[in-house]
């Protein structure tokens, strides 16, 4: 892979990849929750505990990360190894993070396709989705209180949140907005945004610009890598078939998750069921609650889609390699491009940090970010507590009305407790897991 727009190293310690390697594989055990859990743990581990990433190149990171298409929180995984060890680092944190759920959702896959019962499997997932609800609240918690450091910056993420969960405004009109007028505020006010932005952002960059043969080679190999396997597919299975419309399907989709994977999951299940018929409907629901209850990003479901639609129509193969090669080729499309789109646009981003401008704008982002958070952490709290959930709409807006007869009493339980063993007893994030999920299992044997 093309090194010569390798990571800065001004002010990123020089930790040896072998070293840096059992953290990302703590970091892909532990990415349950969605991006607001998962970033909390990249922070918790990377800035908090072994400090290989400042606070203010960690936000930048995640600022450009959430403009980009794709899953958010692999995109800064893959950022944060770049920074540190280069193309080879962004490639082994990016790889890592997805595996832990490439290899339970394919597991999950078979059980469903197969047995239609995983009732171990959920007992212990049972009792770690409350649990991650305690482990978002306090990512939140933590990465509100250094990224909201004065009333505009609480104002731009109350804003954000209040567009995203009650009106329903698309996540790239949220952050375009709040670029603008972090941009148009410090253009208005120069001195004012100079200094209200100096400490939070990171220094001018020193690192030299990508150059032209950087930019052909990165993207040459990544489309290649993209683009050669679905022709090979053509080859050998013929275009009607299921592998090469998962491949053309899954591609679009890759380019369109703006806003993380909530805003085309829909349309991902209209697709589905309607009209290449690879689900049955009601099945994309059992397909997001496994893709949440497992590590890595939640677009992770589509894993499951791939599955299942090859399954249904194998061709000449057995169903369940037909179903393997389907879930291979929708998690290699989805993946791909968010590799392309870090390693080749990090350089530039790191290019440009510092330049008074772009850090208003992107201090802006960063705060709407933290209101886009909180919508997915109230999402995910709302349907792990409640079964049922009606959206209602008055006029413009729009809110998600919980059942109350539909309360899961036990996962409320679940959640106050790990709340209180993190929040108020500081215990570890990982012994809370644990004890949630061997809490969970024995509840859902007993109650099954």
């Amino acid at each position: 892979m093309p090194d010569d727009a390798a990571a800065p190293g001004d002010r990123v310690p020089q930790v040896p990849l072998s070293e840096a390697l059992p953290t990302w594989i703590k970091v892909a055990l532990l990415s349950f929750g969605g991006p607001a859990g998962q970033i909390g743990v990249m922070h918790r581990l990377l800035v908090e505990e072994r400090k290989w990433v400042e606070e203010k190149r960690f936000l930048h990171a995640m600022s450009y990360c959430m403009l980009l298409p794709g899953p958010e929180a692999q995109q800064l995984a893959t950022y944060l190894g770049w920074m540190l060890h280069g193309t080879r680092g962004g490639l082994v944190a990016g790889t890592l993070f997805i595996i832990p759920g490439l290899v339970s959702l394919f597991v999950l896959s078979v059980l469903y396709a197969e047995f239609r019962d995983t009732t171990l499997v959920q007992g212990v997932f049972f009792g770690l989705k409350p649990a991650v609800m305690a482990v978002v609240l306090e990512a939140l918690l933590r990465i509100g209180r250094r990224t909201l450091v004065g009333r505009l910056q609480a104002l731009l993420a109350a804003g954000a949140f209040v567009a995203i969960f009650f009106l329903n405004v698309p996540f790239p009109l949220i952050v375009l907005a709040a670029g603008l007028l972090g941009y148009a505020g410090s253009r208005m006010s120069p001195s004012d945004a100079s200094r209200r932005h100096a400490e939070r952002e990171p220094e001018a960059s020193s690192i030299a610009a990508p150059s032209l043969g950087f930019v052909v080679r990165t993207a040459g190999i990544w489309l290649a890598l993209w683009f050669v396997p679905i022709a090979i597919l053509v080859a050998v299975f013929g275009r009607g078939s299921v592998f090469v419309d998962e491949a053309i399907f899954f591609s679009k989709a890759a380019v369109v998750t703006f806003g993380g994977a909530y805003a085309v999951l829909a349309y991902i299940a209209q697709q589905a069921v309607e009209v290449y018929q690879w689900l049955a409907p009601g099945e994309m629901l059992d397909g997001l609650g496994m893709a949440e209850t497992t590590p890595g990003p939640l677009i992770q479901v589509v894993q499951f889609v791939g599955f299942m639609g090859a399954y249904r129509h194998p061709g000449g193969m057995s169903p369940l390699a037909a179903g393997a090669l389907g879930s291979l080729v929708t998690a290699w499309v989805t993946f791909v491009p968010c590799f392309l789109f870090v390693l080749l646009g990090a350089p530039f981003s790191e290019r440009l940090r510092g330049r008074r401008n772009l850090s208003a704008a992107l201090s802006a982002i960063t705060a709407a970010v933290v209101g886009v958070i909180l919508n997915l952490a109230v999402w995910f709290s709302l349907h792990t507590v409640f079964a049922e959930l009606t959206p209602l709409s008055f006029g413009p807006l729009r809110v998600l009305m919980p059942n109350w007869g539909t309360v899961d009493w036990a996962a409320a339980a679940l959640a106050v407790g790990a709340a209180a063993a993190m929040l108020r007893f500081r215990v570890g994030m990982v012994p809370t897991l644990a004890a949630s999920a061997v809490c969970g299992l024995v509840y859902t044997l007993l109650m099954g």
